[in-house]
């Protein structure tokens, strides 16, 4: 039995849960995101909430709004704000797909995860959503308690 390796700088950071009930989500990107000295140390803290947020194509380039980073209280002089507009790092073509997917097909760019990768980069993966009708969320959740109550007979059963 092959043995995993724990990667050490790996970390999650903030994670939208509420994303994947509140959206079908049909495909979902690796991007960069840039970021100040305060803010790197303070994701590392804790805090971040990205429920709120989400992410929009504005003059060719992609933006994340209303992302909570808090603010890192050792940084005396060069604070950051919690609330600011952060650009996102994709290449030409993602973009002209975002781009696409919000303006012609009435998609949303939701965030999913924010975390720190194998390299110890911050990066997000960001969702093409299209956001559920009351019914589908129902149909969700019958789903999830269904199979629940599948798994509890299965582990009584054995």
């Amino acid at each position: 039995m092959a043995k995993q390796k724990i990667d050490p700088n790996y970390k999650v950071i903030a994670e939208n849960r509420r994303a994947r009930f509140d959206y079908a989500i049909e495909d979902d990107v690796e991007c960069g995101i840039v970021l100040e000295g305060s803010e790197v140390k303070a994701l590392r803290g804790s805090g971040t909430n990205i429920a709120d947020s989400y992410a929009a194509v504005e003059n060719g380039e992609l933006w994340l709004v209303n992302a909570y980073i808090p603010p890192y209280e050792q940084a005396k002089m060069f604070r950051h704000e919690e609330r600011r507009r952060r650009k996102l790092l994709v290449s030409r073509k993602q973009l002209a797909d975002f781009w696409n997917a919000t303006q012609r097909k009435g998609m949303t760019l939701v965030p999913l995860v924010l975390y720190f990768n194998h390299k110890g980069i911050a990066k997000m993966k960001l969702g093409v959503a299209k956001g559920k009708k009351i019914h589908d969320k129902r149909e969700t959740e019958a789903k999830r308690d269904w199979n629940r109550q599948k798994q509890r007979l299965l582990k009584e059963n054995s």
